[in-house]
């Protein structure tokens, strides 16, 4: 597979798996604090300019990313390094819209397996929850790596996890969430 076929192919699933991240949010547990408002947050977020040693690009929004992202409590951009897509999330307060890739890639029909936590080759220390997903049908294969970060450095591998510190103050915000997909 070439890499421009590769890349078409990241960028369809991304605009893929946000509808669905949309429909898992209709599910939240009711009675957990929402937003009354449009949410607000400093347009001065930084998004980064290289990833794995390659300079990133931003990638548009789909239509439905675009209208997802209007109601989400922070900014989301997609982007990618020739290679990768990543979907960078800053996010202003607790919600239940940030959720684990796990469940839009099984909800897309891609097969999840060697779901594990890693330890980044980078020497930072950081923790990813890394997976496999594949699609059956095109035999396309992605390594899928995520991980949340507050605004102290404390990271988490589990959106759950992170929900549930931020809305008992465990975390404070902003935070930055970060999901790579990377072709196999």
């Amino acid at each position: 597979m070439t890499r421009s076929a590769r890349c078409r192919i990241l960028k369809l699933l991304a605009a893929l798996l946000l509808p669905a991240c949309v429909l898992w949010n209709a599910a939240a547990v009711p009675g957990l604090p929402r937003a009354a408002t449009a949410p607000t947050v400093d347009s001065a977020v930084e998004w980064p300019a290289i990833w794995r040693g390659r300079s990133l690009r931003p990638l548009a929004l789909s239509a439905v990313e675009h209208r997802f992202a209007q109601s989400f409590p922070g900014k989301i951009v997609r982007l990618t390094n020739g290679r990768d897509m990543l979907i960078w999330r800053h996010i202003a307060r607790p919600t239940r819209m940030l959720h684990p890739a796990t469940d839009c890639y099984r909800a897309l029909g891609w097969r999840i397996r060697d779901e594990q936590l890693e330890q980044a080759g980078n020497g930072t220390g950081e923790r990813w929850r890394c997976f496999i997903a594949t699609r059956e049908r095109t035999s396309e294969s992605l390594r899928v790596c995520e991980r949340i970060e507050d605004s102290a450095g404390q990271g988490f591998t589990d959106a759950s996890a992170w929900y549930w510190a931020a809305i008992t103050n465990q975390s404070t915000g902003p935070w930055r969430a970060v999901t790579v997909a990377s072709p196999l």
